[in-house]
């Protein structure tokens, strides 16, 4: 690849320098070349973001013959200098609400499972200061990050108790009562005040380090490099923190994308636009070079595990011949939440049948609305979204996930994958030819209404310019082209041969759908038949619209890239049937199958 003006400007930079690189711009490249560039003799180390990132640096810097380049993350380096010199013993899944408790003979005030929820904010608290540049618990306030009402209620009532149970559970940790996190490594790390022996530091994803891990990268003497993408910072919610803004050091740029088209700049730097609404934004400058014409590697991007389970089950359903499915990350991992409860523990407290139930928190709550109570109190977006998914698909949820995992291929046979699925986090750093974006981010209508409808102080501007990012993150991960709800697309944006908007159903039509769909019997009498024909009408706008070549060729384009049935339905405003008959008419099975 011929290097950039950018990229030669700092590779030939000399000092600390922070690099602010669009999506798919070649940091990683650019800064194996500068790595390349340095004396021989100097001793370097790279900071990358996970232990994939890590994988795939290593084996670039391999290549270039660069011996003097020691690769690692910032937990990778941690464990090194921490567990072996303490021998500590390390938890790997952290410790779960119920094991708190329990560890800590919790009590609570005789409200319904206080001491769960009690143990809940304790494991957050943990988190908040362990990824914090702070000394002592006692110089953080929980509740800045508690923002439910009713979660703010019980913390204030409890913080005292939550503050030092919090403390006696770090003890226990730092004493080797109890086996350690990963995130306490990583503090008594930032603690110890490390000195690491390098000439040069290069620290990659840097808007979304931890405020721990910064303080560690700025105390060190070695000349340093941060580089990442202000608009990519997703990881808030784990306490990250835009190190690209807290680092005062001379900033360059690298805006010339190698991965997409400008109309997929061009899109991206609108969606960042919507920023605006909010507060005051400084538009950001995209160049796209990318010439990818392949449909090979296909995958659907979504904001959460819900929106991208139900999109993998109207994609199993409809799609009887796809064979190979892929899931970013462990499959698993979308059935469960990050304490341990499943979706077959929450379908059984739906059920009733408790007996069935493994995780021990669950197994305490009585029914639906009393999980849905400590939800509200401990703020578990996870298993919120949970519940959203039984109460949606109830007792199928045993033979949807069964037939998902059947069609699904491990790592290593990732390239038979006909579809590949992902949440915008899981995807973090990776490309595909084409995507399609799951209808559940944030919009530029829900901007506007939350402008009026929520007093500015209420405002979270960081929170909400977090999940403009995702949506920015996730349009730019294709290589080529992009279908895209209506309901996400900037105002006025112009039409692309790359960037196909698809309609969406509004919530009326779905309703009206589900009631048709459950009602729906087989019957001869004439009568019904020419009343569902003149429904079908009403409901379809385009039902009996003749099939034009353009629109044979969008409907070709959408069956390759794999759009699913019922998406391909909404979009042109026909039943699946048709869609269904046209498939078969153009022979695209035969010939795309």
């Amino acid at each position: 690849m011929e290097l950039t003006k950018e990229q030669y400007d700092i590779i030939n930079s000399t000092g600390n320098i922070k690099i602010n690189a669009v999506a798919g711009s070649g940091k990683t490249t650019t800064v194996v070349e500068y790595a390349k560039a340095r004396p021989q003799n100097s001793k370097i180390l790279y900071l990358a973001f996970n232990k994939s990132v890590k994988l795939e640096a290593v084996k670039k810097f391999q290549e270039k013959g660069l011996s003097n380049v020691k690769v690692e993350t910032a937990h990778s380096l941690a464990y090194k200098n921490i567990v072996f010199k303490y021998n500590y013993k390390v938890r790997h899944q952290g410790f779960k609400t119920y094991e708190v408790a329990e560890l800590l003979k919790l009590k609570g005030n005789g409200e319904k499972h206080a001491e769960y929820i009690i143990a809940n904010h304790i494991n957050k608290f943990i988190a908040y200061f362990c990824n914090s540049n702070k000394a002592k618990i006692q110089d953080l306030n929980y509740l800045d990050i508690v923002s439910d009402s009713k979660a703010k209620i019980f913390v204030t009532t409890f913080y005292d108790y939550i503050e030092g149970q919090t403390r006696l559970l770090l003890s226990k940790m730092d004493k080797g009562e109890i086996k350690i996190t990963h995130d306490f490594y990583l503090k008594k790390f930032q603690l110890s005040n490390p000195k690491l022996n390098f000439d040069y530091i290069l620290f990659d994803e840097g808007q979304d380090a931890s405020p721990a891990m910064l303080d560690v990268f700025l105390k060190q003497k070695a000349n340093k490099v941060i580089v990442g993408d202000t608009h990519q910072q997703i990881y808030g919610w784990r306490h990250a923190v835009n190190s690209l803004e807290k680092a005062d050091f001379r900033t360059y740029h690298l805006s010339t994308s190698f991965r997409f088209s400008q109309d997929v700049a061009n899109l991206g730097m609108e969606i960042l636009n919507w920023k605006n609404h909010l507060d005051d934004y400084e538009p950001l400058s995209i160049t796209g070079k990318g010439e990818n014409k392949e449909h090979k590697v296909k995958a659907v991007l979504a904001r959460t595990n819900l929106g991208l389970l139900l999109k993998a089950i109207e994609y199993v359903t409809e799609k009887k011949k796809i064979k190979h499915i892929y899931f970013e990350g462990n499959i698993n991992s979308y059935t469960y939440a990050d304490e341990g409860a499943s979706l077959y523990d929450i379908l059984n407290l739906y059920n009733g049948k408790n007996r069935l139930i493994r995780d021990k928190l669950i197994k305490e709550m009585k029914d639906l609305d009393e999980l849905e109570d400590y939800i509200e109190k401990t703020e578990d977006v996870q298993l919120g979204l949970m519940i959203e998914i039984v109460r949606e698909y109830g007792n199928e949820i045993p033979s949807i996930i069964k037939k998902i995992k059947s069609k699904h291929v491990e790592n290593d046979e990732k390239e038979k994958a006909e579809m590949i699925f992902s949440t915008v986090h899981r995807c973090k750093g990776m490309e595909y030819d084409a995507i399609q974006i799951v209808n559940d981010f944030i919009t530029e209508e829900k901007l506007e209404k939350l402008k009026t409808d929520v007093k500015a102080e209420n405002i979270s501007i960081s929170k909400i310019n977090e999940e403009i990012n995702l949506l920015y993150v996730a349009v730019t991960r294709t290589k080529n082209s992009i279908h895209i709800p209506q309901t996400l697309m900037p105002k006025d944006f112009p039409k692309s041969a790359q960037i196909h908007v698809m309609r969406v159903e509004s919530e009326k039509e779905k309703s009206e759908r589900r009631i048709i769909e459950k009602t729906k019997t087989k019957s001869t009498n004439s009568k019904k038949k020419a009343y569902s024909i003149e429904k079908i009408r009403e409901k379809h706008n385009g039902a009996y619209r003749p099939w034009t070549t353009e629109l044979d060729d969008e409907l070709t384009v959408m069956y390759c890239e794999g759009v699913n049935v019922r998406d391909i339905s909404k979009h042109f405003e026909r039943t699946k049937g048709a869609i269904r008959s046209r498939i078969k008419k153009l022979e695209l099975e035969e010939l795309y199958g």
